[in-house]
């Protein structure tokens, strides 16, 4: 079945649960190549010693920053990033694509007016509760095999 909506956002993809990074004694700044919520999300390690976190911010959630004495030291890979979780992330759908209820979904409310152009295509059936009035000026087309039931 095809995905209807918008693109699933990055921080719901699988991505890696470490990042490494090379120090130099001087760089304070490590693009986490990811978004986290806070400093709890993560654990991070510099030539195997992990390191409290007062050492460093997550200031815009994707930039590791280490504060101004505490500059990693030399080394190729000694800087690790150990994910925790994935970022706290929303996906709200379209307003169209919400349904509207009442007494805790007893009652599915919809709308009494067509205000924008629509098509039902020859492989869909579609589903209208009560009056439907089409406003002036749109269009609402029903291809030959599909189905508009209004009840």
């Amino acid at each position: 079945m095809a995905y209807i909506g918008n693109d699933v956002p990055a921080n719901f993809q699988s991505l890696p649960a470490v990042v490494r990074f090379n120090g130099d004694g001087s760089t304070l700044t490590f693009a986490l190549g990811r978004t986290i919520s806070n400093v709890q999300s993560i654990i991070v390690s510099v030539d195997g010693v992990v390191q409290d976190s007062s050492k460093y911010t997550v200031p815009d959630g994707s930039t590791l920053t280490f504060g101004s004495g505490d500059a990693p030291s030399s080394g190729t890979g000694n800087v690790f990033v150990y994910f925790l979780g994935l970022a706290a992330g929303n996906v709200t759908p379209a307003a169209e694509n919400k349904g509207n209820f009442k007494n805790g979904g007893m009652f599915r409310l919809n709308a009494q007016s067509l205000s924008t152009n629509i098509t039902i295509l020859a492989t869909e059936n579609a589903q209208v509760t009560g009056t439907l009035t089409v406003n002036s000026g749109v269009t609402l087309t029903v291809n030959s095999g599909g189905r508009l039931v209004i009840s």
